[in-house]
């Protein structure tokens, strides 16, 4: 059987697995831990608190030092509301295309790595090489912080981390962070013929919501010197919803903001300045009924990932693919919570982010064969690089 056979074998049997952010992952992470067993190779679970999903983080070679680790999500999007031509979690195979949910974003990465392992355990690595596969990345990259944790605490600190996200096999130094809150503004109810005996829950709400845009107005002077499209910390208010009927006072408003941050922009600052503004809602709610406020909570938050200066995992993708150029996406991965960490990182993967959460999702047999040989040259150069 071929490289590129085996590599589609494999992207079927993960495909298989519904592995939607929203249910468990377990059956997946097992079945690639028994897979791995069946080559020697240990895997180590880490899990989320409920034990109802889990990483898997797996070394070949030398346990004593740090390697290159291969990082993975294995949840998908969901695929409800969607019209797919196929059944979803089933790969097609067709024109030179493979349909399924998650072959783009991002199972083939992993599935590459998987079926290379027969002949990576027969090579003597001098540099080891590790496997990093995460959960609820989709939502939040709340998986992997578990998986980060476990690496810094109980292993030698990889030199490296090569996050798989569909980059036509770009080299990738750069993505903009995620903040994601949701705001609830709560006022008193009552007939709207008389609107002085309440407090009108979404009359405030459009009030803070003009202060978010404020905030983008602002961010618009502040573009990044990276090439990001558009090229500033952008603002998205994409779920609004209050109000029980049209001749009632609403009681109730709750919407969300989501935050896309460059990387020279101060997160913490933007978070400090919109909360201020809830705050200061709040207080003056507040003083209309003790029964009125506002309040905010974060819910997701994933740094972004920086450019480094002479950074390790950017010169070794240099060496292995001979690419000059370097790019920068707008969606967020795990590669800002590795940097935190200490471990320089970088994204280089097959597929395309525009395939990604679409139905008839796809990725080209084509990336499939550069992910194949980006892989080879990979674990050529750790055989003879200590």
């Amino acid at each position: 059987m071929t490289d590129t056979a085996r590599a589609i074998a494999m992207i079927r049997r993960l495909v298989a697995f519904d592995t939607t952010s929203a249910l468990s992952n377990l059956a997946l992470i097992e079945d690639v831990k028994a897979y791995l067993a069946e080559y020697g190779i240990d895997s180590r679970l880490t899990f989320d608190e409920a034990h109802g999903k889990a990483n898997l983080y797996a070394t070949i070679g030398p346990k004593d030092k740090g390697g290159v680790v291969l990082s993975g999500h294995t949840d998908v999007v969901p695929v409800e509301g969607q019209i797919w031509a196929t059944d979803p979690f089933e790969v097609v195979q067709k024109d030179g295309l493979l349909y399924g949910r998650g072959t783009s974003d991002m199972k083939s990465f992993i599935a590459i790595a998987l079926a290379l392992v027969p002949e990576l355990v027969k090579m003597e690595l001098k540099t080891p090489i590790h496997f990093a596969f995460s959960f609820d990345e989709e939502v939040g990259c709340f998986g992997v912080k578990h998986l980060i944790r476990d690496i810094v605490e109980n292993f030698p600190l990889p030199r490296a981390v090569i996050i798989g996200e569909p980059t036509e096999m770009k080299l990738v130094t750069a993505h903009k962070g995620v903040q994601a809150y949701r705001v609830e503004v709560t006022g008193v109810a009552g007939h709207s013929s008389l609107p002085q005996n309440g407090v009108n829950a979404v009359f405030a709400a459009t009030d803070l919501i003009q202060s978010v845009k404020a905030m983008q107005e602002a961010a618009k002077q502040r573009p990044s010197a990276e090439a990001f499209e558009p090229p500033y910390s952008s603002f998205n208010i994409g779920r609004i919803e209050g109000g029980t009927a049209g001749n009632i006072i609403p009681q109730n408003c709750n919407f969300s903001v989501e935050m896309r941050i460059v990387p020279e922009d101060d997160g913490a600052a933007m978070e400090a300045e919109l909360r201020a503004a809830v705050e200061a809602l709040d207080a003056e709610l507040k003083a209309q009924s003790p029964k009125a406020g506002a309040t905010m909570r974060l819910f997701a938050a994933v740094p972004p990932l920086k450019p480094e200066s002479d950074g390790v995992a950017e010169a070794l993708v240099r060496h292995l693919t001979g690419v000059n150029q370097t790019g920068v996406v707008a969606f967020a991965t795990e590669g800002g919570l590795f940097q935190e960490a200490g471990i320089s990182t970088v994204m280089c993967g097959p597929g395309s982010i525009v395939q990604a959460h679409q139905p008839d999702e796809f990725i080209a047999i084509s990336q499939v064969e550069e992910g194949i040989a980006f892989m080879r040259k990979l674990f050529a150069w750790a055989e003879k690089t200590a």
